[in-house]
Order: structure tokens, then C-alpha cells, then sequence
């Protein structure tokens, strides 16, 4: 016997999930969760249970989950609605597989359907809420794992392997969906079989030894990067690796976080044109890099070589991949990163390099000087533009504070514009799905209630999150955030694919794009009043500065502010 106390299946839950690590759930409200919201109610739920921090919308709580994740490292819970609610944060979840951030995701479902009178079952479970194989098999393509619970006694063996599951290499969302009736069971107490988090292995030195050579060996080795900066302790090593090397650090195309210091000298920005980049390097070392270069055919007939270092090099959740690779090498990138940084440190011998990264800091010199300087003229400008926004924003932003970026076609604006952010403080929130980015804000100010929160969003992307949601649990949890709204009144990524596509089609000739306008204009700010906040619209550049430091004024007393800062309309 593993002992005689008993416990229903939702304080089991709990506490399989706080021994495995999980110190936060992020939930949706759900009627299939009565059990748990009881369990929370017990005086052992403040110690003894993960903290429960409550939104209003399944896509907020995933992004929030996402946010915390993103900005610690831990691995968070997140208890949804079922099926619907499930099928509101699939978009979330599918990013997570992408990006490779671990979470445990839980629904509820029915497995009487009201047939066995000591559950409380009601008829929602057969008219409203069900569906065949449940919500695991709803939600299955966009989880690292998906299991629906099948009998009671596997609890909390399950949990425990679903909290492993989803922080072994390479992380992801695992799935679980647990009946309600085994939330109602009783439980014998267990005992705990197995720990989390599954550590990620360094590389096969063998590998690294290969590669250490290869990068020792090169003459004008280049490096990219789009989410090396998911960790601090990578970024730093990445800076050794690439003042030994006497090489240059770009982002590519998508920068997740941020990757490299905005101010070292041996940081080019985002990768700008790649066709002379590569025509200029020997050797292109992709770290952490999903897209390198587009279109893919690029780098198959450049004179450089290839290498890839990064948990998952291959990327195997995509369906295609058609990048030249020379050399990949799989594993987890800060103990990769060491040991590659000690074996190009003893080939490259101290200060050889110096005359290379001398050339790249004069160019990469040059490339922030015309990037800052467009900035700049941003206010001799009639209309405000986004690079304006972010030189102001660059300007007031205090020190150690976060951006999350949901801008899509200001996005190069935002992290070109951007260079005061210190390591961890930028993260994208779009990973091909619009609606993530004031949730993940909300995520990551749970994680650093003390440090400033700037969510920046496009007005496109606005319309895409559950606002109100999102704002209800700002208020509700006390967590301020900075909105900066950039509101182009349109859709500019859906009118540049069409003229791109068709420079001569009938919507140039005619200037009539289909669905392209967010017309008549909302009131913006008008959302952060409604639920205690502030708000500000402003339309000259010149207000553009005033407007910001107002904002940050009040997220520093404890509010909610939007900024909404109206560009030249698409």
C-alpha cells in the first residue's frame, strides 16, 4: 500500500504539480472544474498548491502562460474550458510547439455524461461540450504530447510525466484531459515516482570539437541568430564566442528575443540584405536560427558553408526545411555554447581577430548611424511613423524594463530603434497567429511585477486579442502594463503581399483592396478607462514623447495605460 490518507483527484492534481515545479496555473474559467476551484478554497492551497491566477479568456491564459514561461524558464500549468476552450488556445499552443516552450496544458471532459447519479454531471456534457475522443484529440497537432486520461487511478503518474514531457528537449505544450469525475474520485495518497524538469543535454563533444574547428578555420565567419537570447546565460557566451572569433551578430528575419547586445559593436542588427552577406562570409553559423535566409535556395549555391547549433537544428516540426547544412549539431545551447566557446578560445589565439572585428564595428557603426537617423527625422515628419514611435519609446523606457512586441509590419522599426533593452528584454509574441501579445505581457509582468512592461501592437493585432479579457485581468491581478498602440488604421501586411504579388493588378490601378481598412476609428484609449486605466490618443510627432513618459507615470501608480499613436493611414 502507498499509504492510507485520501485526497480527491483535484488535490491530487495540485499537488503532483506543485512537487513537479510548477509554481503558477494559468486558467480560463470552466464548468468542468468545480472540483478544483474547491481544492483552492482548502486552507492548504496557499502552500501546499501552485498559484492560481485567473483570466477571462482561454487565449489570454495561454499567452500569459506563455509570457511566464518565456521570461523565466519555469514551466507553468494552464487549466482551460473544454473542447471550446481548448479550441480557443490551440493558436497559443501550436506557437508553443514552435518556439519550444514547455507548458502543461489541462481540460476537463465528462466520461459518464450524467449516467451514473453520485456525479453531478449536468446535460451540457451531452449537448454542449462533447465531442469524439475529447479534447486531446482536438487539440492533438499542435501538442508536443496529447492523452486523454482513461482511468483514475493514473493521476498523478500522468501529470508527472506530462510535466517531463514538456520540458525535455525540445520543450513544448504538453496536453492532458481529465475527467471530471476523476477529479471527484478519491485518491490514495502517492508517492512521488519521478522530478522535473528533464534536463537538456550539451552537445556530443565530438560535435563540438568538429565545429570548434570549423568556426577556428574560418576567415570571415558571420553568425545568426533569431532566438539565442531565449536564455541569458547563451547571450553572454555568444559574445565570447564572437569577440574570439572576431565576428559579426545578426538576427534574422524573426528575432524572438533579444539575441546579442543592441551596443556591442560586433552586432549588425537584423540580418539586412542577405544575398551580399553571404556572398562576403566563408561561413554562416546559424545559432538557434529557423530561418536563416529566404528563399532557402540562397544558401544552397553561396561559396560559405553552413553550420546549425541549437536543441532542435533540424526543426522537426516543420513540414519543410530546404536549407544547405554543412554541419548540424543538436543540444542544449548555453552547455553547448561553453564548451564550444573553451575550444575556439584555445585554436583562435587572444587579440588575432582584432583587425576583422575592427572592419565589422566601423560597418555595423555605419548601419546604426543611418538606422538612428531615420529615427530621427521622424520629427520633421507631418505624419507620425512607427520608426519615430520606437526612437521615442527607445528614449523614456527605464532601465531594466520588457518589450513585448506584437507589430508585425513595425516590427524592424521596434527592434532596430530599440538598442537600450538590456538581456531578456524583448520578446515577440507572434508566431504566425495574431492575439498573443497582452497576454504574454501580462505573462511576463506576473514573472517581474517590478520592472516595466511596454506591450507594443499594431492596431491589426489589437483587434485579434481578447482585449477586454486581457484588460479585466490586468485590473483584477494588479499587473500594469504600457500599451502602445500603433494604429495605421489598415491591414499594411495584407496591401504590400497584393502589390507585391500583382504591381499591375485592378487593386493598384483602381486603389481598392479588399478588407484592408479599420474604419470608422474606435476609441482606443477609451478600453484602458473602462477598467481603470489611462488613456491617450495622440496624432502630431511631437506629442509622441510626452504621451509615453505620461503612460509610464501611471503604470509606476499601478495602472493600465494605452498610448494609441495614430500613423499615416494605409
Amino acid at each position: 500500500m502507498l499509504g492510507l490518507a485520501r485526497m480527491t483527484g483535484a488535490e491530487t492534481l495540485l499537488r503532483t504539480l506543485r512537487r513537479m515545479g510548477v509554481e503558477k496555473i494559468f486558467a480560463s474559467p470552466g464548468s468542468d472544474w468545480a472540483p478544483l476551484w474547491e481544492a483552492l478554497a482548502m486552507p492548504a492551497a496557499r502552500d501546499e498548491f501552485p498559484e492560481y491566477l485567473s483570466s477571462r479568456h482561454e487565449e489570454t491564459a495561454i499567452a500569459m502562460a506563455s509570457g511566464y514561461a518565456k521570461a523565466t524558464g519555469k514551466l507553468p500549468a494552464v487549466a482551460l474550458h473544454t473542447t471550446v476552450g481548448a479550441l480557443h488556445a490551440t493558436m497559443g499552443m501550436r506557437a508553443a510547439l514552435h518556439e519550444r516552450v514547455p507548458m502543461v496544458v489541462l481540460a476537463g471532459e465528462s466520461i459518464s455524461f450524467g449516467e451514473r447519479p453520485e456525479y453531478g454531471i449536468g446535460p451540457q456534457w451531452l449537448r454542449l461540450l462533447s465531442d469524439i475522443g475529447g479534447p486531446a484529440r482536438l487539440v492533438a497537432p499542435c501538442a508536443k504530447w496529447s492523452f486523454g486520461l482513461n482511468n483514475s487511478a493514473l493521476l498523478s503518474a500522468t501529470i508527472e510525466r506530462a510535466c517531463r514531457i514538456a520540458t525535455a528537449a525540445p520543450s513544448g505544450p504538453a496536453f492532458v484531459s481529465i475527467p471530471t469525475e476523476f477529479l471527484m474520485d478519491a485518491h490514495p495518497e502517492q508517492v512521488q515516482r519521478s522530478a522535473a524538469p528533464v534536463r537538456s543535454p550539451a552537445a556530443d563533444p565530438a560535435a563540438l570539437e568538429e565545429l570548434a574547428q570549423l568556426l577556428s578555420a574560418a576567415k570571415r565567419p558571420v553568425i545568426l541568430t533569431e532566438e539565442a537570447g531565449k536564455g541569458a546565460a547563451a547571450v553572454d557566451l555568444l559574445v565570447r564566442l564572437a569577440e574570439t572569433l572576431g565576428a559579426p551578430v545578426f538576427d534574422a528575419w524573426q528575432p524572438g528575443y533579444l539575441n546579442f547586445p543592441r551596443k556591442h559593436p560586433l552586432y549588425g542588427g537584423v540580418a539586412p540584405d542577405m544575398k551580399s552577406l553571404i556572398g562576403e562570409a566563408d561561413l554562416l553559423f546559424c545559432v538557434e536560427a529557423v530561418v536563416p535566409a529566404h528563399p532557402p535556395a540562397l544558401l544552397s549555391g553561396a561559396g560559405a558553408r553552413v553550420a546549425y547549433l541549437g536543441e532542435d537544428p533540424l526543426h522537426s516540426h516543420l513540414p519543410y526545411w530546404g536549407f544547405r547544412s554543412d554541419v548540424a549539431v543538436a543540444g542544449a545551447l548555453a552547455p553547448s555554447l561553453v564548451q564550444l566557446a573553451e575550444r575556439v578560445s584555445r585554436a583562435v589565439p587572444k587579440g588575432s581577430r582584432a583587425a576583422l572585428a575592427s572592419q565589422w564595428t566601423e560597418r555595423n557603426a555605419r548601419t546604426r548611424e543611418l538606422l538612428l537617423e531615420k529615427g530621427r527625422t521622424g520629427a520633421t515628419r507631418t505624419h507620425i511613423d512607427s520608426a519615430w514611435v520606437a526612437h521615442e519609446l527607445n528614449a523614456v523606457i527605464p532601465e531594466g524594463a520588457i518589450v513585448v512586441d506584437e507589430t508585425i509590419t513595425h516590427r524592424l522599426d521596434v527592434v532596430r530603434q530599440l538598442e537600450r533593452l538590456g538581456t531578456g528584454g524583448f520578446i515577440s509574441a507572434s508566431y504566425g497567429g495574431l492575439g498573443m501579445g497582452i497576454g504574454t505581457a501580462l505573462g511576463v509582468k506576473v514573472v517581474h511585477p517590478d520592472r516595466t512592461v511596454v506591450a507594443t501592437i499594431g492596431d491589426g493585432a489589437f483587434f485579434y486579442n481578447p482585449v477586454i479579457a486581457s484588460f479585466g485581468a490586468a485590473q483584477e491581478l494588479k499587473l500594469p502594463l504600457l500599451v502602445v498602440l500603433f494604429n495605421n488604421g489598415g491591414y499594411l501586411s495584407q496591401k504590400g503581399d497584393v502589390i507585391r504579388e500583382y504591381p499591375e493588378g485592378w487593386a493598384v490601378r483602381q486603389n481598392r483592396f479588399a478588407g484592408l481598412s479599420i474604419t470608422p476609428r474606435p476609441d482606443y484609449p477609451a478600453l484602458a478607462r473602462a477598467f481603470g486605466g489611462y488613456g491617450e490618443a495622440v496624432e502630431k510627432p511631437s506629442e509622441v514623447r510626452g504621451a509615453l513618459q505620461r503612460g509610464l507615470g501611471e503604470v509606476s501608480s499601478g495602472k493600465l495605460a494605452l498610448i494609441e499613436v495614430v500613423l499615416a493611414s494605409i
